[in-house]
């Protein structure tokens, strides 16, 4: 059988260097190609057409989610597993959504990376139990749209809500607004504690 071929998108050299020579280690494997950020992997992606594409998903430009989504609009084929360090509900969620099958935390054994690769080269998805269970205990009406997400971006800086307003050119009623859905979205008390359940849930990233 012809190796599975693989692209790696990682913006830390560390991690192409030692994830690439797992892979290239590896009989039944082949790196074909790596790039550092999300338009670079658009590009190899239609160049090479890998079996898999391990993403990470925080990259320069285009992030690693919005990259998923702009290969499958070309290629519905085009098979992902998310390698990264996000463990956040909403991020599984949403590179589940764009079209990942497989989801893995970069201190996983070498061994769960190949078993991974080739259950979803297989037509599979692999999603780890913490993984799974984290994504099980998302709420499903906790969802923030993106301007919520940047109003609690800047909530995250400190901001007031006159500073957020001026910052998104929006007025400060609007803002208050948007304050008052997102604790209830996430239903928390007050400011602070929507940033920190934000953080942990991978909604905003500092």
């Amino acid at each position: 059988m012809a190796p599975i071929s693989i692209l790696i998108v990682d913006d830390h050299p560390v991690v192409l260097l030692g994830v690439g020579a797992l892979i290239a280690a590896s009989k039944n494997m082949e790196l074909v190609a790596q790039a550092r950020n999300g338009e670079e992997a658009v590009r190899l992606h239609q160049l090479h057409h890998p079996d898999i594409t391990l993403m990470d998903l925080r990259l320069p430009g285009i992030n690693g989610v919005e990259a998923i989504r702009q290969i499958r609009n070309r290629d519905p084929r085009a098979r992902f597993i998310v390698l990264t360090t996000y463990e956040g509900d909403e991020d599984i969620y949403q590179a589940l959504e764009a079209g990942a099958s497989g989801y893995l935390i970069k201190d996983m054994p070498q061994e769960v990376l190949f078993e991974a690769i080739r259950k979803v080269h297989m037509g599979g998805r692999y999603l780890p139990s913490p993984v799974s269970q984290a994504l099980a205990s998302r709420m499903p009406d906790s969802s923030l749209s993106k301007r919520e997400c940047d109003v609690l971006g800047l909530m995250a800086q400190g901001r007031s809500n006159g500073e957020i307003a001026g910052a998104l050119g929006i007025t400060e009623g609007t803002v208050k607004c948007h304050v008052s859905v997102i604790l209830n979205r996430l239903n928390v008390r007050d400011r602070t504690q929507a940033v920190v359940i934000a953080l942990q849930r991978g909604l905003i990233h500092l």
